[in-house]
Formats: C-alpha cells, structure tokens, sequence
C-alpha cells in the first residue's frame, strides 16, 4: 500500500472511532435526561401524600362540627374562628398539592414527553400544558401567589387591632396583598 492510501485509511479509522465515540456520548447525554423521571415521581407522590393528608383534616374539621349546636355564643364563636382558619389551612394544602402536581406534569413535559392524552380531553386545562421553563415557572408563581394569599388571610382571621394604627397596618397589609394579585394578574395577561 502507499503511503497515501494508509493515511487516509487511518483518517477514515479515526473518523469513525471518533463518531461512534461521539454518538455513544450524544445518545448517553440524551438519554440522561430520564432522571428527572426522579423529581417527577417524587412531586406525584408528594402530592398525592398532601392531598391526602388535607382531605383527612377537611373529614375532621367536618366532624368537629358536630357538636356546634350545643355550644354556647362563647363556644360557637370560638369553634366558627377555628373551622374557617382550617378551611383557609385546608385550601392552602390543596393549592399545595396543585403546585406539586403542575410541576410534575410539567418536567415531564419538558425533559421527555408531551403527555398527549391531555391535548385530547376537552376538559384539560391550559395551565397543564406547559411550553418552556419560563411557561413552567410563570404557572408555579401563579399558584405559589395564591398560597401566600391564602396564608395571609389564615393568620389576618386572628387579627384584632386594638389600635387606629394597627388598624392602619392591616388595611395596607390588604391593600398590598390586593396590589401584587392585580399585578400578577396584568402580567400573566401579555
């Protein structure tokens, strides 16, 4: 053989070697995105865990209630106050649990496939269809707005301000609270 065509024949070998090596590690990469398969299940299961544990609360919240008519003005007020803050506690969880699943649907989504049951079912909603990262995000903070909403009503339900300035706190604490949900709102619009 000459020199030329030996030459080229390594050339030829190292171009090979060096795209079955290339394609090897192409593939290996891809195919590792099937670890957030991890987070996916692990946000399901969480879910689940609270949506389960939040519908137990709701059931003896319930049952609590049933004692209500024997109370007196003193312990009906007292036991209305508790249910609505667990009401509001219970709301919480839920929206919690949504959370988790929307993010979990979503990773899956993005990292490695679209769920294409949902985009048969006339009942599925927009906010479970997620496009980007930045879809995804802009869905959790939605969510995540809601709560902190929530949390401020659950702890605002126990305020009693004893003074005008106090009383001044807690209309600027709404006021601000009505502020970021109608900011949010406008920007979840464009």
């Amino acid at each position: 053989m000459s020199e030329q065509n030996l030459g080229t024949n390594k050339e030829e070998s190292v171009g090979e070697s060096q795209g079955i090596t290339e394609k090897s590690f192409e593939f290996f990469l891809w195919n590792s995105r099937f670890v957030v398969l991890v987070a996916v299940i692990a946000s399901l299961v969480t879910a689940f865990a609270i949506f389960y544990t939040t519908s137990v609360d709701v059931f003896y919240t319930i049952s609590h209630l049933s004692h209500y008519h024997e109370l007196d003005d003193e312990g009906r007020a007292l036991l209305k106050a508790q249910t609505v803050a667990h009401v509001v506690g219970s709301v919480d969880g839920f929206l919690l649990g949504a959370i988790l699943l929307i993010f979990s649907l979503g990773l899956y989504e993005l990292f490695i496939s679209k769920i294409d049951i949902a985009g048969t079912k006339h009942g599925a909603s927009n906010i479970l269809f997620i496009n980007s990262l930045d879809d995804l995000k802009d869905r959790l903070a939605k969510v995540i707005v809601l709560i902190l909403i929530v949390m401020f009503f659950e702890q605002a339900i126990f305020l009693k301000p004893t003074e005008p300035l106090e009383l001044l706190y807690y209309a600027l604490a709404i006021m601000m609270v009505s502020l970021a949900l109608y900011l949010s709102h406008k920007a979840y619009q464009h």
